[in-house]
């Protein structure tokens, strides 16, 4: 995702998701295919180095699980204890917030 309308749909009508380094924002939508969005703060990460290198822990981290996924929109957005974590760490949690979301969208698109 890349423009502000489909980040803003998100923020609007999405579900939370979230933990001490990663809240992710989720939504269904119509294309049939997971879409990831990303909000990587100067403030809550730092400088461009440290920012870029969250994005792309993130991205590759969306890249390997998006085949589990539903159809959905995700915001991840970076809290303030990613600052100082070690990739090793990142990668964990992303992988238990994948594992929530998609368990939480299965079961929300079967009612």
């Amino acid at each position: 995702m890349r423009t502000k309308p489909d980040f803003q749909k998100v923020h609007g009508a999405g579900k939370r998701i979230a933990d001490s380094f990663f809240s992710m924002t989720v939504r269904p939508n119509d294309l049939g295919a997971p879409r990831l969005g990303l909000a990587v703060a100067i403030r809550t990460v730092g400088n461009a180095v440290a920012r870029n290198r969250v994005r792309r822990i993130v991205k590759e981290s969306f890249r390997l699980t998006q085949h589990e996924l539903p159809a959905i929109d995700i915001v991840v957005a970076a809290r303030v204890p990613v600052k100082g974590a070690a990739a090793a760490d990142l990668h964990a949690s992303l992988g238990m917030l994948w594992k929530k979301v998609a368990k939480q969208c299965a079961s929300s698109s079967r009612g």
